[in-house]
């Protein structure tokens, strides 16, 4: 026998000759609601042992015995025996609901066994006294699955009749019954876990199906059902088989161990032919061995849309995130806003660098598909032999290399979303041709395929070429070039929007600082000025990464000495006051140097014009023609201070 577990043995047993622990002393008889109650409570444990109690009574029957089954706190909770015994114990309330301890019916041999925990057999003895004390009581405890004593099983007869073979009996029936408590209890676990299982699944909104290598069905969710159109009964004779008109390559790779993912299988539904997006996973057993399949169907919008968030770029600017105030940038920027809600092409020019990814990101999320995909394809960056499949994917075997199962092409990801075409111009002539057809009729064809799959797309395409000089060329084709040209945007390079490059400055500063957990540089109003005249052919992109460059070095870097300013040691810059625009002038009139070497003549030139500028390092460079840049290079190698002498 097992153990009691502590816990279960102070709540269900009590010392010999003594009642329960309680607020008062026990009953000697429940009444029928009290009985009721308990009966009800001990439902599982009375099912559990009626079989046994009844067998065990079998064996005796006709030799004058009564089987008994008390709960664990002494309450009789069934009797059932020869007729004779029965209205002897009746006479004396041996009924269900009586109590056995002191205070009750007081079965001494009874409450021996629900204290101590080991089967007895003997003078069944009553505190009463009476004709209980000629029977023979041959009893056993029954415990729970956890070890507890739940109940005592008892045979009593009289005196004669019992036989050392009837504890024996009575011991046996008690394990059968603990063993059924512990079947009854690990089912209702497996039971609980069944219906943890289904329900999991079924909130899945995926279909789901298990089956074995023969195409039988072992389980399927609710999701499954509704998408295919059948009942289980229905689903379950149809089969792996008849559903899947490529179950044998899948049971194949399945039996191989083989995982597939991303498989557009074709499904015969009760409506009709469906296609969905399939997964499969193979079960193995102890030794490692496949033994089933489960697989998971899903609709395609909602894997593409999956795809959309691996393969694309999320859409993460808004127009609010647009940083500058110059009158160019910001009508670009209202335009792209009057727009963004529309369902016309757009094509966005501008040089590399200023930022044509970044309105496209806010032209999505400004639009009714900001919920979904945003994918990106660069057309110059992907060799031509392969923008083909990635802009409309290809089916199994259109070539060799072709993955198992095909793949989804950027159109089919971008579906109900928008799909980002950068670097257009460079987009192969026969691409062209197809996409102009995918702009017109809302179609894609994958590679090697014939089908036509309807896809919801936005494009917006952006180039840093002249298009409209490249179809006068022959190499963009005119009929493209018109329906991209739809909705058009232009970005004005950094140098036509000198006043934003301060406030560009000041965001890169903040950003780049916080990403590379250095503190950020100030800039002085000097430098500032000069970084103001750079022409920064590489636009805003080149700004950031010199702004990264500045704060990684902490200050300016050595090997860029034509730049020469160093940060002040200030916490921040002071105000900015950048000057007015003037009209370049060559150099200040006046009488020519005197003849000498070229060294004194430019070191003169650069000192009487710096004298004529008042000091002022940005109208002396002007006046030179020269960048300020190339003006403080000179002024350093003649020696000369930044202000001409005699000036404060």
């Amino acid at each position: 026998m097992t153990p009691a577990a502590p816990e279960d043995r102070a709540s269900s047993s009590f010392p010999p000759d003594a009642a329960p622990a309680s607020s008062g002393p026990a009953p000697r008889r429940l009444d029928e609601a009290g009985l009721r109650e308990r009966l009800a409570g001990k439902r599982e444990l009375i099912a559990s042992a009626e079989p046994f109690v009844s067998g065990l009574y079998d064996f005796v029957r006709g030799s004058g015995f009564l089987a008994l089954l008390a709960d664990g706190e002494g309450f009789v909770l069934s009797v059932v025996g020869d007729e004779d015994i029965l209205g002897e114990a009746f006479g004396f309330g041996l009924l269900p609901g009586a109590f056995l301890g002191a205070g009750g019916l007081g079965f001494q041999a009874l409450v021996s066994v629900l204290a101590g925990g080991r089967p007895v057999q003997a003078p069944a003895g009553t505190a009463r006294g009476g004709s209980p004390g000629s029977w023979t009581c041959s009893a056993a405890p029954v415990r729970s699955p956890r070890g507890g004593i739940i109940a005592c099983l008892a045979l009593i007869g009289g005196n004669l009749e019992v036989h050392p073979h009837t504890l024996g009996m009575v011991v046996a029936a008690s394990g059968a019954i603990e063993t059924s408590l512990a079947l009854a209890a690990r089912n209702e676990a497996l039971e609980g876990e069944r219906r943890f299982s289904e329900t999991l699944l079924d909130s899945i909104t995926a279909g789901i199906l298990s089956a074995d290598f023969e195409g039988a069905l072992l389980s399927a969710n609710r999701h499954a059902l509704g998408m295919f159109g059948f009942d289980r009964a229905e689903l379950a004779s149809a089969g792996l088989g008849g559903l899947l008109p490529g179950w044998p390559s899948i049971r194949a790779a399945s039996m191989a161990g083989e995982e597939l993912h991303g498989l557009e299988a074709q499904v015969e539904a009760r409506s009709n032919r469906l296609a969905f997006d399939l997964s499969t996973y193979p079960l193995r057993d102890a030794e490692g061995r496949p033994r089933a399949v489960i697989l998971v169907f899903k609709e395609f919008a909602k894997a593409r849309r999956h795809a959309g968030e691996v393969l694309g770029r999320r859409a993460v600017y808004t127009f609010d995130k647009i940083v500058g105030s110059s009158p160019s940038l910001r009508e670009a920027v209202e335009f792209a806003r009057k727009i963004a809600d529309g369902r016309s092409t757009i094509l966005i020019t501008g040089e590399s660098g200023t930022g044509k990814e970044i309105f496209a990101q806010a032209i999505q999320n400004a639009s009714p598909r900001r919920d979904e995909a945003f994918v990106v394809l660069n057309c110059g960056a992907i060799p031509a032999t392969l923008i083909e499949s990635e802009l409309f994917g290809y089916v199994e075997g259109a070539f060799t290399g072709a993955r198992r199962g095909g793949q989804v092409g950027k159109f089919e990801i971008a579906d109900r979303g928008t799909i980002f075409l950068d670097e257009i111009g460079d987009m192969p002539s026969d691409m062209q041709t197809r996409l102009l057809r995918v702009i017109e009729e809302g179609t894609v064809t994958r590679v090697g395929d014939n089908r036509e799959v309807p896809v919801d797309v936005r494009i917006i395409a952006a180039t840093n070429q002249d298009l409209a000089a490249a179809v006068a060329r022959g190499s963009f084709r005119k009929d493209l070039y018109y329906r991209l040209n739809v909705l058009p945007i232009h970005l004005p390079p950094l140098r036509e929007r000198r006043e934003d490059i301060p406030l560009l400055i000041e965001h890169y500063m903040r950003r780049v600082s916080k990403r590379l957990n250095r503190r950020p540089v100030p800039i002085g109003g000097e430098a500032m000025a000069d970084l103001v005249e750079r022409d920064w052919p590489g636009n805003v992109r080149e700004l950031e990464n010199f702004i990264e460059l500045v704060i990684a070095s902490e200050g300016l870097p050595p090997f860029l000495a034509p730049l020469s300013w160093r940060p002040e040691p200030r916490a921040a810059p002071g105000p900015l006051a950048l000057e007015p625009g003037l009209p370049r002038a060559g150099p200040p009139a006046g009488p020519r140097p005197a003849a000498g070497s070229l060294r004194e003549a430019e070191r003169d030139l650069l000192e009487r014009t710096l004298r004529d500028s008042g000091g002022n390092a940005s109208l002396t460079a002007r006046r030179l023609g020269i960048g300020r840049t190339t003006l403080y290079r000179k002024l350093h190698l003649h020696g000369l201070p930044p202000k001409a002498p005699g000036l404060d």
